[in-house]
């Protein structure tokens, strides 16, 4: 697992760092301390797999980030550790890209389920946001079924079947990577926030 670390606590950045080594034997975990060094990080290793943010930081905060990585590094998930559970800003780092939200309060279990998750290609959605969470057909923006592309309509239909991203690859001949990144255009696309709700606005836009 390598994983970037972007938090401006230099305390909350090595706690969560050693909870990951802890973890995940092997584990190498790079620590930025502001968006500029997140970016510069990210750009620099294609190896990455998974980036953590906290929405406040000086400077460009966490959803300048979570944008910019999204145009920088559209393959590479980003879950978000807040210390806010205001739904409106899990709600709005979901659409901006984040395929995870997690409340600095959560336990270290659920914090660690909630990476691996996302590491798998699925989204975590907080329990505060679990009663909230948009209808697929209302999420279902005009025109953004054809933003997906052919393939992603594929990986779409057998969303829809039930398949894990492994069957997925397999019958497609993709690597899972490649699947995970297809998943987190889906998301982005349809501004969906589980693999549930990709599903239905893909039925409700005709692709399935």
């Amino acid at each position: 697992m390598k994983v970037l670390i972007a938090d401006d606590h230099p305390v909350l950045r090595e706690g969560l760092a050693a909870l990951i080594r802890q973890t995940e034997p092997g584990a190498e975990v790079l620590l930025a301390q502001d968006a500029a060094s997140a970016l510069q990080i990210a750009a620099a290793r294609a190896d990455l797999e998974i980036v953590i943010l906290d929405l406040r930081m000086p400077g460009a905060g966490g959803h300048e980030l979570l944008a910019a990585l999204g145009r920088a590094r559209p393959d590479l998930p980003v879950m978000v550790l807040s210390a806010s559970e205001d739904p409106r800003d899990a709600r709005q780092a979901l659409a901006k890209g984040a395929l995870g939200y997690v409340p600095k309060s959560a336990s270290r279990q659920t914090l660690m389920a909630a990476i691996r998750l996302v590491l798998n290609g699925d989204v975590y959605v907080p329990p505060l946001l679990l009663n909230e969470a948009p209808a697929a057909a209302a999420a279902n923006q005009p025109g953004a079924a054809r933003l997906l592309t052919a393939r992603q309509v594929e990986v779409l239909r057998r969303l829809g079947d039930g398949q894990s991203n492994s069957r997925i690859a397999q019958d497609l001949a993709l690597s899972e990577k490649t699947v995970k990144s297809h998943v987190t255009a889906i998301f982005r696309a349809l501004n969906v926030i589980s693999r549930t709700q990709a599903a239905a606005a893909g039925r409700a836009a005709g692709l399935i």
